[in-house]
């Protein structure tokens, strides 16, 4: 179930075709690409409900890119975005109708087809509905390490099936993911001495502050601003 903090501070407008690099199919998805095609290092950008055009995810998926990443925006969604401006819009039909059983397979999909381009090292970053997926993902052998920032809904036995390296990013104010559900989570993966995990709660913030930001907002900035690094840290250490 997804909560209104989900859809709070939507982008003014998508940048579906905009970007430094293109729309391409992947595993049967529509997908943003960027960075060297002959990269070894690859990090699957998993969107929130406003889908995978929006410009904060565009600008930090090309920053990986000219990091030495290839980068990968599949669009979930298949072209049906949540609209928060929409009145009629049924939300729990839509979040029914986006589960995270067919996400699930579209991900190894598009897995798979980076795996067959000789990408050896991929790792997973979502963002709300996208850190439910990525803590999915988490619990296989699909990828090599993850980021999950503000996530939707998961549970114990999720967080307890992780076998990669993960990172959670939770925000102080958090109707879905509490500060104190982060917490419980953090000493249940301190148990697990075989997967190194980091949780880290960022003061000051709410649902979504590493996507839907206000770019005017210096404070809100820079708190997003050390979530992507953080991310970048993360893979930096475990990709390459």
């Amino acid at each position: 179930m997804l909560s209104s903090q989900c859809f709070e501070n939507p982008p003014s407008k998508s940048t579906a075709a905009s970007g430094g690099g293109s729309v391409q199919e992947i595993g049967g998805l529509a997908t943003y690409i960027n960075g060297p095609p002959d990269s070894e290092h690859a990090i699957l950008f998993i969107h929130d409900a406003i889908g995978f055009g929006t410009p904060n995810l565009r600008n930090l998926a090309d920053k990986a890119a000219a990091a030495g990443y290839f980068v990968v925006v599949p669009d979930f969604f298949h072209g049906d975005s949540y609209d928060p401006t929409n009145p009629h819009l049924d939300r729990e039909a839509w979040f029914s109708k986006h589960n995270m059983v067919k996400a699930f397979e579209d991900a190894k999909a598009v897995i798979a087809a980076l795996k067959s381009k000789g990408i050896s090292a991929i790792g997973a970053t979502g963002y709300c509905w996208g850190g439910m997926l990525a803590v999915k993902l988490a619990g296989t052998d699909e990828i090599k390490a993850a980021v999950v920032s503000h996530p939707g809904p998961i549970t114990e036995d999720e967080i307890n099936g992780i076998k990669v390296p993960t990172s959670i990013l939770g925000a102080e104010f958090d109707s879905i993911f509490p500060a104190e559900k982060l917490k419980q989570f953090e000493q249940m993966l301190s148990t697990k001495s075989e997967v190194d995990s980091m949780v880290k709660v960022f003061p000051g913030v709410g649902h979504g502050w590493t996507m839907r930001y206000n770019d005017e907002d210096e404070s809100a900035v820079k708190s997003a601003q050390e979530a992507h690094d953080d991310m970048f840290n993360w893979f930096n250490k475990y990709l390459k």
